[in-house]
C-alpha cells in the first residue's frame, strides 16, 4: 500500500511542479486560459504557491502522516476549485483534467490514511 502511497505522491508532486512552472512563466496557453476562466492575474502567485505547497506537503507526508493527510486535502481543494471554474464557463474539455486531479488527490488522502 505504501508503495502505490509514493508512486502516486510522486507523480502528483512532479505534475504540480510543471504546472507551477509554467503559471509562474506566464505562458501565452496559461494566460489565455486563467483569462478565459476569469482567474484575476493577481491570484497567480497564489496559485503558484499552492500547487509548491501542495507538493512539498505531498512529498513531507511520506515520513509523517498527518502533514501528507493535510496536503492532500489542500490539494483536492484545490483542484475541485479548478473544476468549478472550469465547469463555471462551460469548459467541460479543460474540467476533465481538474477531475482527474480531484480524484487523484482524494486517492493521495485514502492511500496515506491507509498506512498510518
Amino acid at each position: 500500500m505504501f508503495v502505490s502511497l509514493a508512486v502516486v505522491t510522486v507523480f502528483m508532486s512532479a505534475l504540480l511542479l510543471v504546472s507551477a512552472g509554467a503559471k509562474s512563466l506566464r505562458t501565452r496557453h496559461i494566460t489565455e486560459q486563467m483569462s478565459t476562466l476569469g482567474v484575476p492575474r493577481r491570484m497567480m502567485a497564489f496559485l503558484i504557491g499552492a500547487q509548491i505547497a501542495g507538493a512539498a506537503g505531498a512529498i513531507a507526508g511520506l515520513w509523517w502522516g498527518p502533514i501528507g493527510i493535510a496536503a492532500a486535502t489542500g490539494l483536492t481543494l484545490y483542484f475541485a476549485g479548478a473544476v468549478a471554474f472550469h465547469l463555471r464557463v462551460g469548459d467541460h474539455k479543460g474540467a476533465s483534467p481538474a477531475v482527474v486531479l480531484t480524484m487523484a488527490s482524494v486517492a493521495l488522502i485514502v492511500l496515506r490514511t491507509a498506512t498510518l
